[in-house]
């Protein structure tokens, strides 16, 4: 019997009439600074998938579940809703090593759609992603901005587990191809709040630019260190995982030539993206958190998941992989296409601007756009 096993939710019901989701986000620890904005935004694709009838004519039902919790008990959690027969599917933005946890216990018996960006390289069968790698997100972004910003030597700064570990290593090999280097790493434990050693680190190593691969306050919290010492007026920044919740509480006078890549930005001035965040808006209010990339992609999540299933007809896994390849949906980064149990999207540069991104560019991925 695993441990953890959550309370069943009211509205179960063994006749099927509902199909529930376990909606893995983070509800404490350093990413639960965005964790609010990634349960709204998929909230708001359950009701918008309902309203055009849910998913094999049932109805849609999402069961939160708190991705911030350690890694085995939160696939404890998960694994005991999907023996109960309580979900039929996965999905959230939840850390590498949760996902490492969760994918082994669940894939072969539910579809997990995973909606972090992350390190690249999961090929479990089952589970499905919708988020950036490396390889498409940062090689492009470090390319750039080593073409114009000059920049010679990078010094990677991030919490210590698999994402940030793997991510430098490709960084490394993005360097070398871009006539750069590496000067200096430092990995931090999940809740650091002392930057101290790490930002003197960076002024002795002479850094031009500073690879931040920090999760959530742990990030704001090395933005604020890291402009009460005066270094941006030395080096750029440059995160794969920095929304518009973690700038507001940075601070705009934190944020001084920090650099975010990812296939969103509220800021986008595109038709998808001003329908859904007028959509947003009208159902929770200006005083919302804002929908960034890391809470608009578990909206992308749900999208998928009903995608997966319509598509496939049953619930069955067989078919479900099957089908996978010839699957597509529509939603604020545009119209999407599966392909390898990965998404393809276009993926943007964006500058820092007080509370806001201001989009740079599209960059080259280097690979078909969508």
């Amino acid at each position: 019997m695993f441990r953890h096993v959550p309370p069943v939710p009211e509205w179960f019901t063994a006749d099927g009439s509902a199909l529930g989701v376990a909606l893995v986000f983070p509800l404490q620890g350093p990413a639960g600074i965005f964790g609010p904005a990634c349960e709204l935004c998929a909230r708001l694709a359950a009701e918008e998938v309902n309203r055009a009838g849910g998913v094999l004519g049932r109805e849609l039902r999402l069961l939160p579940v708190d991705g911030g919790a350690p890694p085995r008990e939160v696939a404890d959690r998960v694994a005991a809703l999907v023996d109960l027969g309580v979900v039929q599917g996965v999905t959230g933005w939840h850390i590498s090593s949760v996902r490492r946890a969760l994918a082994p216990r669940i894939a072969s018996r539910v579809p997990y759609v995973y909606t972090a960006l992350y390190e690249g390289g999961e090929r479990t069968a089952g589970v499905f992603l919708t988020s950036e790698t490396p390889r498409d997100q940062l090689r492009p972004a470090m390319d750039l901005l080593t073409r114009e910003r000059r920049v010679r030597r990078w010094f990677v700064v991030g919490n210590d587990y698999v994402w940030p570990r793997r991510t430098a290593r490709a960084a490394r090999a993005y360097a070398r191809r871009c006539g750069a280097g590496i000067g200096g790493e430092a990995y931090l434990p999940l809740g650091t709040d002392d930057f101290g050693p790490v930002l003197r680190r960076i002024e002795h190593a002479e850094a031009d630019a500073v690879l931040m691969l920090l999760v959530g306050s742990d990030a704001v919290r090395f933005n604020r260190a890291f402009a009460a010492r005066g270094l941006p007026a030395r080096c750029l920044r440059l995160s794969t995982l920095m929304d518009e919740n973690m700038l507001l509480a940075s601070g705009p006078a934190a944020t001084a030539d920090l650099y975010s890549t990812a296939g969103f930005f509220a800021s986008l001035a595109n038709q998808d993206t001003l329908d859904f965040h007028g959509r947003y808006a009208r159902r929770y209010g200006i005083e919302a958190p804002v929908p960034g990339s890391l809470g608009e992609s578990c909206y992308e999540g749900v999208l998928l998941l009903a995608a997966l299933l319509e598509r496939a007809g049953t619930l069955d896994m067989g078919a479900i992989g099957a089908a996978a390849d010839t699957v597509s949906y529509e939603g604020p980064r545009g119209l999407l296409h599966l392909r390898g149990s990965h998404v393809r999207q276009r993926i943007y540069l964006a500058r820092a601007d007080g509370p806001d991104f201001d989009v740079v560019t599209e960059l080259d991925t280097g690979g078909p756009r969508p």
